[in-house]
């Protein structure tokens, strides 16, 4: 889907860099999501080169680094310097390189830092707990910061400014498309409304909008709080997510693994999920070390609530299929 912008693209920088952050320690509060289940499928050991594409508070990356040790390389990527800070207190050493850039950079990344290829790659997409919690960003509807939502507020508009020009018809597509909201309608026709009188700048400003747009029986009977499927949509929208991952998988993940490598991929949420579970299904490209997406177990879940909806899909790397000449 093609995002309302008020003007022209807005710039990249040329290549991603490698941090130079302050290692200020940041208290992490973050639970990396089945990470048992992702250290088997990534099948670690001394030597390997491994990918985390998404290091958010560093709790895989940690891990993975103590196990590929002594002679592995950890190369930890993330879109949002914050969490690379976060990362930094917990992952150091000459066998780490901490880059600021998204993972479908990462051939550009491998290039930089001089290495060929990747043997394993992590992509743990979603949200944070730390990002969520972070009350100046507004990616939490019980935040009162501002609405922002960017994960590298270098680039891109805030979610502020795309609700401040987008159309009632382009904020629904938006929530129906990336947030499955089944009343899109008439929350984005509120947000229009409301925007007349006084710009959406924070958390609670769209939570306000989005109240008003709601039944009062939806608001009493729902399970969470009817706010979450919007600030998805809007997350996703502001930060490019699905393009992002899509682009990945067809290029970026498959042109930075070696054959025989493997792909280790956690969604949360099924627009996602499909379109890993989509690329996996390429058999002259992949193959599926798991006829099922992997889940948290019930024990997991009680400990860390916002695991419920993780799913971890891997596979490996087929090497390319070479056509030989036919006799004349």
């Amino acid at each position: 889907m093609a995002l309302p912008s008020k003007s022209a693209s807005h710039p990249r920088r040329d290549s991603p860099a490698k941090s130079s952050f302050s290692k200020t320690p940041l208290a992490a509060i973050h639970i990396p999501v089945l990470l048992r289940e992702t250290l088997e499928a990534l099948d670690l050991h001394s030597g390997l080169t491994v990918v985390d594409g998404t290091v958010g508070g560093g709790g895989h990356s940690r891990k993975i680094l103590e196990r590929i040790q002594p002679d592995g390389i950890l190369i930890g990527l993330d879109r949002d310097p914050l969490m690379l800070q976060h990362t930094a207190t917990v992952v150091t050493g000459e066998r780490s390189h901490l880059c600021h850039a998204s993972y479908r950079d990462l051939p550009k990344v491998l290039r930089e830092l001089q290495f060929e290829a990747a043997d394993r790659i992590l992509v743990d997409l979603g949200l944070s707990s730390d990002q969520l919690a972070d009350r100046e960003r507004g990616f939490g509807f019980s935040t009162s910061g501002p609405l922002d939502m960017r994960f590298d507020v270098s680039q891109g508009e805030s979610a502020a400014e795309l609700l401040s020009h987008a159309t009632s018809e382009q904020l629904a597509t938006i929530f129906h498309e990336f947030g499955e909201e089944r009343f899109s309608r008439p929350i984005a026709e509120q947000i229009v409304t409301q925007r007349r009188g006084s710009p959406i700048r924070t958390a609670s400003d769209l939570v306000a909008a989005i109240d008003s747009a709601l039944p009062a029986s939806i608001k009493r009977e729902a399970r969470k709080e009817p706010a979450t499927r919007v600030f998805q949509a809007l997350r996703i929208a502001v930060n490019r997510e699905l393009e992002h991952l899509e682009h990945a998988l067809k290029n970026s993940l498959y042109e930075s693994l070696r054959p025989g490598g493997r792909l280790v991929v956690i969604t949360f949420h099924s627009l996602e999920d499909r379109l890993v579970k989509h690329a996996f299904r390429d058999e002259t490209r992949w193959q599926c070390l798991h006829k099922k997406p992997m889940a948290p177990s019930p024990q997991e879940i009680r400990i860390n609530p916002r695991s419920r909806s993780a799913k971890l899909r891997a596979a490996i790397k087929l090497p390319p299929i070479t056509v030989s000449a036919s006799p004349k």
